[in-house]
């Protein structure tokens, strides 16, 4: 107040020097504890909380066998500079399975996440590729040219996939190319692994993640008319052609090239100098391809066997009694199909069925016995020959457009099976082949079954395992 020193009371006892009032006993002891439970429950949680994050990564992120390769340009992957094939001087074809000479891998590949996507409408199946007994995929054509469900959709190549040795079909990604015409599409697959494939005939796609991404591979022009794969190697036969539709994209090839690849990469080089620039004297011509495990042969235009180990460089094993015939619409040679017994053993099918069309080698080509032609007796009108493979074990079987026949191991006759006469589709099949010696896979002519037939006892009866469907 005016004229007042002394400071209001309030004042006066705040400029005071306050004394804090002590904890109650065992206050600090009460604080140390609870801190310390707090501590640890923070703890818990955070590694309950990483656990979970762990498990979720697991569950999510299923292992691959292979890097995944990202797709690359519009133009593709290129063969080696230098290594074009028209500079330069295992086991099925185009419409078949993996090589049955590769070992078939004891579980599945690890698969995507995703939910499985249903089979395209009116898939019809032209290649098929087993790499395991109960892993497959099949290519094909679905649905109308303009009206197919694809980012062109002009472009109906599908693909189908099983996991249950065919009792089932999804739906998988495939490549942005249609069906083979001339120089353009694919009509043909391969597996190696379950994760690295490729897709061909004429066209080369590649894919390295299970066929999740699908890349185009350049062949400076050149058309592939057949593709194997054994190892860790996939063998290729790339020619020159002119020839369209509707004979074929392998019609009127006049010269080849053997070219080979690793599993995961796109670059593909010549096997050897011996087995690039093969022709017939300039003659429109094929060849063909076969794969054991170790070792492979070539059937060049003009007759000459080729032989090597798989990456490994290739020379002359001899001469075939026949040369191969004009290509059919799958690629494949009508006269001069291999079939591989084992690294020395090989077939050759140089006439048509029914008229001692066998020819045999047991050491590497040098030398040659024809099939006795008693070996038919019994057998009458079962058509012309569309394919020829060999069990492990050694048994042979062929399809033709009335059937499949087997030669069982140490019989001396040929024997229909069931899929032969009445009990083969319309048409017969375009293709036979062994995954191992009791299970196998073959090809109605007619796609527009929608089917894939089976055998599980060594090609003694087969039937269709199951419709390639929307749904199945």
């Amino acid at each position: 107040m005016p004229g007042n020193d002394e400071h209001d009371p309030l004042d006066n006892w705040l400029s005071q020097q306050v004394q804090p009032l002590p904890p109650p006993p065992g206050t600090f002891e009460l604080i140390t504890r609870r801190a310390r439970r707090r501590k640890i429950r923070k703890l818990a949680v955070t590694v309950a909380s990483v656990a979970a994050v762990a498990v979720a990564v697991a569950v999510a992120t299923p292992p691959l066998l292979s890097l995944h390769v990202s797709p690359s340009g519009s133009s593709g992957t290129s063969v080696a500079a230098g290594s074009t094939p028209s500079q330069s001087s295992g086991t099925q074809r185009t419409t078949g399975t993996a090589s049955p000479y590769v070992t078939p891998t004891t579980a599945a590949p690890a698969t995507s996440a995703k939910p499985p996507a249903p089979v395209p409408p009116n898939f019809q199946p032209a290649s098929v590729t087993f790499v395991s007994l109960s892993t497959a995929w099949v290519i094909g054509q679905a649905g109308t040219p303009g009206t197919c469900a694809n980012k062109d959709p002009y472009i109906c190549t599908s693909i189908a996939r099983t996991g249950d040795a065919g009792n089932t079909w999804q739906g998988a990604p495939a490549p942005s190319a249609g069906a083979p015409a001339g120089a353009t599409g694919v009509g043909g697959i391969r597996f190696l692994d379950g994760v690295n494939g490729w897709a061909f005939g004429p066209e080369l796609w590649a894919t390295h993640d299970e066929g999740q991404i699908w890349t185009p591979v350049s062949t400076h022009g050149q058309r592939v008319t057949d593709l194997e794969t054994a190892g860790d190697r996939a063998y290729a036969l790339f020619a020159t052609c002119s020839g369209t539709s509707p004979a074929g994209f392998a019609a009127d090839c006049t010269k080849f090239a053997l070219m080979t690849t690793t599993k995961d990469s796109d670059v593909w080089t010549p096997a050897g100098n011996l087995t690039s620039g093969l022709t017939d004297g300039g003659n429109p011509a094929s060849a063909v391809l076969a794969l054991t495990s170790t070792t492979g042969y070539l059937l060049a235009p003009d007759g000459t066997l080729y032989s090597g180990p798989l990456g490994g460089s290739w020379q002359k094993a001899g001469r075939a009694p026949c040369k191969p015939g004009a290509a059919q619409a799958n690629g494949l040679p009508a006269n001069g199909m291999l079939a591989l017994v084992d690294s020395n053993s090989l077939a050759v099918a140089c006439a048509p069925a029914g008229s001692n069309p066998l020819v045999y080698t047991s050491d590497g080509g040098a030398s040659w016995h024809a099939q006795p032609a008693a070996a038919w007796t019994g057998l009458t009108s079962i058509g012309t020959l569309t394919s020829l493979t060999a069990a492990p074990d050694g048994a042979l079987l062929i399809a033709t457009t009335q059937g499949i026949y087997l030669l069982p191991v140490g019989s001396s006759r040929w024997q229909a099976t069931s899929a032969a006469g009445t009990g083969a589709p319309s048409g017969g099949f375009t293709y036979v082949g062994m995954t191992t010696s009791t299970q196998g896979v073959a090809l109605p002519a007619d796609e527009k079954l929608h089917q894939i037939w089976m055998t599980f006892d060594g090609g003694r009866t087969w039937e269709p395992r199951t419709s390639i469907t929307p749904g199945n």
